[in-house]
């Protein structure tokens, strides 16, 4: 082979050598491109701006009800300005407007820094009161799983047992007692079950919890009757005649009562209260 022929093979083997490996070049190319425009418009949003022109332009997103991006601005205070004096006040407002955005596990995790940083501030109060709410409007139906139930009333009573005279736990109270009527729910819900398919000792465990636990509910009335039906079918009278005496007594106008009534008189028997039992001893400490 001459050595013409020798150059225009390499100029072809260069050419061809180009032709595959132009896409790789063209595609990393590309990619440079591409991080670089991510990089111009983060650092376009996150660009170093003063303390006041970020606290009062999240300020004014919250006004104007963005709120989710209102708290993002807030956190935008604490990156950039952790020692600024608005630092702190923007890590509650942040917490604010991620449960006004229905972000309520940001909230949550917002204010508990809140807390974790700044556990004297006055504003402390405010961020349990936060926390309590985010899992209190989370509370389900009493047809479904209620950790966030029982999570929303750990939350609402440490408030009250925390900050007693402040208006947070004035709120607090009224909403425990939701927070409990859910709880009790869910286990006259489980009891019933239990009861419709014959496992009568599970039913009674359900129903006495509802009594001894939740004792401020609208649930006890039904729980006592539920007992009656129970101890009945277990054939252990003498707790069914207490439960309906109990019943009559503290609630003379309920309806279960009339149930209640009409079952004990059903099986020759009367409401008649047995000292000794369990119903008794509770309803005394209630009453």
């Amino acid at each position: 082979m001459g050595f013409a022929s020798m150059i225009e093979s390499d100029h072809k083997s260069n050419i061809h050598m180009i032709i595959r490996i132009f896409p790789v070049i063209f595609g990393i190319f590309i990619l440079f491109a591409f991080l670089s425009a991510c990089s111009s418009e983060q650092e376009e949003f996150y660009s170093e701006r003063s303390v006041d022109a970020i606290y009062n332009g999240a300020m004014d997103l919250m006004y104007e009800g963005d709120h989710e991006l209102a708290a993002l601005e807030f956190d935008e205070v604490e990156r950039q300005h952790p020692y600024s004096v608005w630092a702190t006040k923007a890590k509650i407002m942040s917490a604010y407007n991620y449960y006004q955005a229905d972000k309520y596990e940001e909230s949550v995790i917002a204010a508990e820094r809140f807390i974790e940083l700044h556990p004297g501030h006055e504003d402390a109060g405010y961020a349990h009161y936060l926390i309590a709410m985010s899992y209190y409007e989370r509370i389900s139906d009493v047809g479904r799983d209620q950790k966030t139930t029982q999570r929303a009333l750990e939350a609402l009573e440490k408030v009250v047992r925390r900050f007693p005279g402040s208006s947070y736990a004035r709120d607090a109270r009224l909403k425990i007692d939701l927070a409990q009527d859910h709880l009790a729910g869910k286990e006259m819900s489980i009891g019933r079950y239990y009861l419709r398919r014959g496992h009568y000792i599970a039913s009674v465990n359900r129903f006495r919890n509802v009594i001894e636990n939740y004792q401020t509910t609208s649930h006890v009335p039904e729980a006592l009757h539920r007992l009656v039906e129970s101890y009945l079918l277990l054939g252990i009278f003498s707790e069914a005649k207490t439960a309906a005496a109990v019943l009559g007594y503290n609630y003379p106008g309920s309806q279960w009562y009339e149930f209640s009534y009409s079952l004990i008189t059903g099986q020759n028997l009367q409401p008649e209260v047995d000292e000794s039992s369990w119903i008794k001893k509770t309803f005394d400490k209630i009453f």
